[in-house]
């Protein structure tokens, strides 16, 4: 018989904040360098239809156009984020990922030449859809619930993904929402309740 006490795992409420806070410390970290740099590290967000562009796919969520810009979205990323993560950190992270990739290629691909986008926004609308409509696919009465409440409390925030704001990529929005709408229909998992 052995006296050794099991290990506790941190709990998903834990993990969710860890990951969710680490998120939003290398945001600011890689603001800080670029500041650093002369602001040199923008020019790797998505740059539509080119080679080079591509990249941003992969780098623009972690680029920002300035202190102003990164601080507008560390608290939709701080928020957002922890709740996409709280409901299973593994789902989350892919729901992050797909939401990253869908919004990134699709900037690339319809965004017009000769502009860089960048910055955590196309996160922050994916996120939100994926949380608003999740629950519709899963058919968990929680899920439903917080979707509704999220769509009454930020549902305005979706004009953002039409043309309007000079200055603002309503593409990165659009095509995060996207990538949030396809999220969830691929991650979602039926209650069989």
């Amino acid at each position: 018989m052995s006296l050794q006490r099991p290990v506790d795992r941190p709990s998903t409420w834990g993990r969710a904040l860890a990951h969710t806070v680490v998120f939003v410390v290398l945001l600011w970290m890689v603001e800080f360098v670029d500041v650093v740099l002369g602001h040199r590290l923008d020019g790797f967000g998505v740059r539509p239809r080119s080679d080079e562009g591509l990249l941003g796919v992969l780098f623009a969520p972690l680029l920002h156009a300035g202190w102003a810009h990164l601080e507008a979205n560390t608290v939709p990323v701080l928020v957002l984020g922890f709740l996409v993560l709280v409901t299973g950190v593994r789902r989350g992270l892919a729901a992050t990922a797909v939401i990253w990739l869908v919004g990134g290629v699709g900037v690339w691909i319809v965004a017009p030449p000769g502009e860089v986008h960048l910055g955590a926004s196309g996160l922050i609308f994916g996120w939100l859809v994926y949380l608003m409509i999740r629950g519709f696919f899963t058919r968990r009465a929680g899920e439903i619930i917080l979707g509704l409440t999220l769509f009454f409390l930020y549902g305005g925030l979706l004009w953002g993904v039409l043309p309007g704001q000079p200055g603002v990529s309503w593409q990165g929005h659009l095509f995060g929402a996207i990538g949030g709408a396809v999220a969830a229909r691929l991650l979602s998992e039926r209650d069989p309740r």
